[in-house]
């Protein structure tokens, strides 16, 4: 070969080399389609057959016999058959792949060998579904889609909020309308606080009524003072605050039943009661006692009222918020049942299993491992539950604090006067004095 040939055919590889790095960093998906997705699928085509032996997929057929005269003919030893799968069908930046299971073979199997599928075919994660019997469906991604999430669109609607994005590409949206009550834990810089702001700053655009209960003096949510149409920073205020919940719920019901309808959705425009959504950062504040009977009496009270307003408030649009850093059914019975009445789920990086185990447990044991697994560095991400049951890694857009504190004195005006609940701070204050 030529010096001037060999020096064309070097400066050729190095040129695709640099603009496949800058492909890679500014447009992945292209990259992905055109490098990575062909890599990838030929590595798992050439490899399933092996890992299906390695990690127990692969099932042994028993060999055939035949009888020749009186002697029995064996037939040929004994072969692993791997199941069958379709070819790798590319995604916006992974693959799918479909598994036709053996008779007696469950997902769970599949579940055990995620990890050597990761490692075997060199990608970032593979999820493990099964959309029908007897079929199982491996989800593979490229790469980590949350190490740098793009800000997903969302249709805007009343009480929908779009909190960041899902593993998947798409947008996560906590829409109260269709899960009415959330439980969100996390450990402290795990990024609890981070997506509670981003919550009040999509809602607060919006036609409801924000209350908040901080019982460590106010010192989260009282930055959105102006936005709030309450705010208890201690227990006390917080029992007075939910007794008034719960009376306005009553008049709610009786609108309700007067009208004939069965939600407040049902009424006329005129007729409807503004939603209220309780942000309550720290629940854990609510439950301890110091062992006093005062103290008891209140850790009861707020426990019964926060059950009443999960249990009766969804159709009534009153809509619960719930954060903090530890739940755990040592804080009391009432935890437990409350829990149960929290259909949405977001669970960040946690100090104990058991949070993790309280959080998202009794809906799927998968999502508790992976919640488990989160890092300190990995701040905003959090596993989170949807309106079909199933489970997702998401991560929330960065909102600081700033950013949260101009948009609540933005639309500041939009905070709805709830008369009932002033009152009753105004009468638990001239009862102090």
């Amino acid at each position: 070969m030529s010096p001037t040939l060999l020096a064309f055919g070097l400066a050729v590889l190095a040129w695709v080399l640099v603009v496949g790095d800058l492909m890679r960093r500014h447009r992945p998906t292209w990259h992905w389609y055109l490098a990575g997705y062909p890599a990838t699928a030929c590595r798992v085509v050439f490899t399933w057959r092996k890992v299906a032996m390695l990690n127990d997929l692969a099932v042994s057929k028993r060999p055939p016999r035949g009888l020749l005269g009186d002697v029995v003919v064996k037939g040929d030893p004994l072969r692993p058959v791997a199941p069958r799968i379709s070819f790798p069908r590319a995604t916006r930046m992974g693959l799918t792949v479909l598994v036709r299971l053996h008779a007696g073979q469950t997902p769970a199997t599949y579940l055990k060998a995620a990890d050597a599928l990761v490692h075997a075919w060199q990608v970032h994660a593979v999820r493990v579904t099964s959309p029908e019997r007897g079929l199982v469906l491996l989800t593979a991604t490229a790469s980590d889609p949350l190490a740098r999430p793009g800000l997903a669109t969302a249709p805007t609607a009343l009480l929908s909020a779009l909190i960041g994005a899902l593993e998947s590409g798409g947008a996560w949206v906590m829409d109260l309308r269709l899960v009415p009550h959330w439980l969100i834990t996390g450990a402290t810089r795990s990024g609890k606080s981070t997506l509670l702001a981003r919550l009040i700053t999509q809602l607060a655009p919006q036609p409801v009524a924000l209350v908040g209960i901080d019982c460590k003096g106010g010192m989260e949510l009282g930055l959105f003072t102006g936005r709030l149409s309450a705010l208890a920073t201690c227990r006390r205020e917080a029992v007075a605050i939910l007794s008034a919940l719960v009376i306005d719920m009553q008049d709610r019901m009786a609108a309700c039943r007067s009208a004939g309808v069965r939600s407040i959705w049902e009424l006329p425009d005129k007729l409807r009661p503004v939603p209220v959504v309780v942000i309550i950062d720290e629940i854990a504040e609510l439950y301890l006692s110091d062992g006093t009977r005062e103290s008891k009496a209140e850790a009861e009270q707020c426990s019964t009222l926060l059950l009443r307003l999960a249990q009766l408030g969804a159709a009534l649009g009153l809509h619960l918020v719930v954060a903090g850093q530890r739940v755990g059914s040592d804080l009391g019975p009432g935890v437990t049942a409350l829990r149960a009445q929290l259909g949405g789920r977001i669970c960040h990086r946690v100090n104990d299993p058991g949070t993790a185990e309280m959080t998202l447990g009794d809906l799927n044991k998968d999502a508790v491992a992976v919640a488990q697994s989160i890092t300190a560095s990995e701040q905003g991400v959090a596993v989170c539950t949807g309106p079909d049951g199933g489970w997702s890694r998401a991560r929330s857009h960065l909102t600081t604090t700033e950013e949260a504190v101009t948009t609540a004195r933005k639309h500041a005006a939009m905070a709805p006067e709830l008369p009932a609940l002033d009152r009753a701070l105004a009468a638990l204050e001239g009862d102090s004095k």
